[in-house]
């Protein structure tokens, strides 16, 4: 089982896209300032989170995400609480 996730910056609401097997050990990294992406967001929150069967359909869900950059289509998946696009 794999997941794609989504955090917010506690401080100016920009979003973090992420995926992992390992869900809790993954907050942790973001939570403790171990990860140099979200380390400068100044702290974060987990605001969504989907289930994969693999860690290679996650990961592409995840790079087509990033790849969008649009922040009202992650808004909207976070809204709706489903991603709509296939691996």
């Amino acid at each position: 089982m794999a997941i794609v996730y989504i955090l917010k910056s506690l401080t100016d609401g920009r979003y973090y896209i992420g995926s992992t097997k390992d869900l809790k050990e993954r907050l942790r990294h973001h939570w403790k300032g171990y990860t140099y992406s979200t380390k400068r967001f100044g702290g974060v929150t987990l605001v969504f989170t989907q289930e994969y069967k693999t860690i290679k359909e996650a990961r592409t869900i995840e790079r087509k995400l990033k790849k969008m950059k649009r922040r009202d289509y992650i808004e909207k998946i976070i809204k709706e609480g489903v991603i709509k696009m296939g691996a």
